[in-house]
């Protein structure tokens, strides 16, 4: 042959040029050039030409040299002339094979002509285990379950196949768990050739109709049988090809009824089971159209290549999801599942993981309410945002949440916080802030172990930096914690965070506290002076703050509106423990209802506080308190220096007490009663009129 002549021939599969995914369809049917093209020579499927067509833009003349038009005739070449070696890669393949060809370019196998521009099967080893590393690649490069199929599909499609249906098990079985009932497979994906390519005749019916996907030839469903025909190819692991007796039974059960249609005739389909760390998962089918050629023996150690390490990717992704969904369901547990909505302040809050990856972490918030309509604001940071950070966050949040119903001083609550750190381990380390939040005096009281400083907005737009003495963090042990209390003006914003909002590798924390601090004047200049910026809102633009490299450890945000109760609606009184306590709790608490125009629920008002102060002046020492609050409903609190804790319990007929609880409980829309470092308080609450 002429070295001079353009010879093109597609290759057996997807040969990419350089720079180009060995399995992206337009690799696809390159042509390798024994002799090199001129520079405005354009690539065309083989296809696409007939014989004796050039590229666009090149011409044959008659010496056979290829050359753009209207040019002068190529140089010729010495006799000695050797062909241009194919790119990296790709196996320089020529139009026939020589090993395959007879005389007149037939081929030996099937005595048939070898067609220029149609595909050819994979000649080399080399081929086959290029085309297996590539694909095997982009299998595993996914991490989710739809990656992973979707990475089979581009692989196989149309480098080795034309088409393929995937098929896994529903559901999908997790590790080591047995799965119960019926083995069931669905179709989860389907692909094949674009239709543009598609002109000669494809897997559906001549009467097909639009729109002509397999997923719509081919049942949804399969239920494999025990002991079928299915069940046995599935149990063989192997892939067999469509035309052996064992496919051709286990071919029409997997399909369906009309899945016959898409299955062309000889070697030109493989069903491969697909087989995880423990049991089979799943089944691929891999389809040829009539005009290729068809699959040969050494195609079947592909396709069980392919199969294995999708079968190990699928059983990968199953685990990983699984481990996510524990993630997500811990976090979501440790964490509050709603904010309590307290009198008198109003909560927002948000919590983001250092990564999707990593959804769990040891940064935490909680909002507990207190005897004396008072709330404690709790937010920490345990070391690290792993699974173990998040079991000792959950820890130390279950004890502070303890600490806090022994209505403890914030320093004692973070000191007991601290000891118990030191009990789970040397090494564990964690910053927290605790405030409690008084809307009736509007006063604030904080201890900090370490933590970033909180903010305070103020209602006319000044942001600042309260002032708080930092502490060691929890679990140093042998530290005092000091507490200040600050005001808590109505209409302010406290903001509490963790350190991810305002640290990170660009930036050390103090930089990170003065962007939040001006971010938070500059929202709240948008709503004027006289209106605090919403809540929820004013979450979202504090978060807005954080930029792409911004993300390096989980955040915890609590942000609480302090609306106070105005002292026109608080009533407190001290009662003297005698006697004639429970008639001047009933005519203080008559006047105090008069004055709010809550005259009709001065009867039920009436009979429950005499209970209640009944039982407190019967035990107690010191003097009793007595407290009124009218918010959206009348809560009444009565304490006392008793500790014990009264319990409702069913007085029998000759009881002369033992009724007064089962009162409160009947007529009282809530009731409750807490114990207090100097004694408890019990409190109820009526609906207002």
């Amino acid at each position: 042959m002429d070295s001079t002549r353009v010879t093109e021939q597609p290759t057996s599969f997807e040969r990419p040029q350089p720079g180009v995914d060995p399995v992206d369809p337009r690799g696809a049917l390159l042509r390798t050039p024994a002799a090199p093209l001129t520079s405005g020579a354009a690539a065309l499927p083989a296809q696409a030409r007939s014989a004796g067509e050039t590229p666009s833009g090149t011409s044959v003349t008659p010496g056979g040299a290829a050359g753009p038009e209207h040019s002068q005739p190529a140089a010729a070449e010495p006799d000695n002339h050797r062909p241009r070696p194919a790119p990296e890669a790709i196996p320089a393949q020529p139009g026939i094979d020589p090993e395959r060809s007879g005389p007149g370019g037939q081929d030996r196998r099937t005595g048939q002509p070898s067609p220029l521009g149609r595909p050819t099967p994979m000649r080399r080893d080399g081929d086959r285990l290029r085309f297996v590393g590539a694909a095997t690649r982009r299998i595993a490069r996914g991490i989710d379950l739809d990656e992973i199929v979707m990475g089979l599909c581009r692989a196989t499609v149309p480098t080795f196949s034309d088409a393929i249906l995937v098929y896994l098990r529903d559901p999908l079985p997790v590790g080591d768990e047995r799965p119960t009932g019926p083995v069931v497979l669905r179709l989860r994906r389907t692909d094949r050739i674009p239709e543009e390519r598609d002109t000669e005749g494809g897997f559906a019916p001549v009467l097909q109709p639009e729109p002509s996907e397999l997923s719509t030839l081919t049942a949804e469903l399969c239920e494999v049988r025990p002991g079928g025909a299915l069940a046995e190819v599935l149990r063989g692991v192997r892939p067999v090809f469509a035309d052996a007796p064992a496919a051709r039974a286990a071919l029409p059960e997997l399909l369906g009824e009309n899945g016959e249609a898409v299955i062309p005739a000889g070697q030109r389909a493989i069903l491969a089971p697909l087989r995880g760390r423990r049991r089979v998962i799943g089944a691929a089918v891999f389809l040829r159209r009539p005009e290729r050629l068809a699959f040969e023996a050494d195609d079947l150690l592909i396709a069980a290549q392919l199969a294995t390490h999708s079968a190990l990717g699928i059983d990968k992704a199953v685990l990983y999801g699984r481990e996510a969904y524990i993630a997500d369901e811990l976090q979501r547990t440790m964490l509050p599942e709603t904010l309590p909505q307290p009198t008198g302040v109003r909560l927002a809050s948000r919590y983001l993981p250092a990564a999707e990856t990593a959804r769990v972490g040891g940064d935490w918030y909680d909002a507990i309410p207190l005897p004396g309509s008072r709330v404690a604001l709790v937010v920490g940071d345990v070391m690290g945002h792993s699974m173990t950070s998040a079991a000792i966050m959950g820890q130390l949040r279950t004890t502070a949440q303890t600490l806090a119903g022994l209505d403890l001083p914030p320093q004692e609550v973070l000191h007991h916080l601290d000891e118990q750190a030191q009990r789970l381990g040397t090494d564990r380390m964690a910053t927290c802030l605790y405030a409690v939040y008084d809307p009736v005096s509007h006063r604030i009281t904080i201890a900090n172990a370490g933590h970033p400083p909180p903010v305070l907005l103020h209602l006319g737009g000044r942001a600042e930096v309260l002032r708080v003495p930092a502490g060691a963090p929890i679990g140093v042990g042998g530290v005092d914690f000091e507490a200040v209390e600050l005001d808590a003006p109505a209409g302010a914003t406290l903001l509490l965070y963790t350190d991810g909002l305002v640290e990170s590798r660009l930036r050390d924390v103090w930089t990170g506290i003065e962007q939040l601090r001006e971010k938070l004047a500059a929202t709240a200049q948008l709503t004027g002076p006289d209106h605090p910026p919403p809540l929820e809102a004013l979450c979202d633009e504090v978060l807005d703050m954080l930029g792409p490299g911004d993300r390096d450890d989980d955040i915890a945000l609590l942000a609480a509106r302090f609306d106070g109760i105005a002292p026109s609606d608080v009533a407190y009184w001290y009662l003297e423990p005698e006697e004639m306590a429970p008639g001047k709790a009933r005519r203080l608490a008559r006047s105090a209802l008069s004055r709010w125009d809550m005259e009709e629920l001065t009867d039920s008002v009436e009979l429950l506080i005499s209970e209640v102060v009944t039982n407190a002046v019967r035990y107690a020492s010191r003097p009793v308190t007595l407290r009124l609050l009218r918010t959206d409903v009348l809560r009444c609190e009565v304490g006392d220096d008793v500790p014990q804790l009264p319990r409702l319990r069913q007085a029998r007929a000759t009881d002369e007490g033992g009724r007064g609880l089962y009162l409160v409980n009947r007529l009282a829309r809530r009731w409750g009663a807490t114990r207090l470092s100097t004694g408890k308080v019990v409190w109820f609450e009526l609906n207002r009129g």
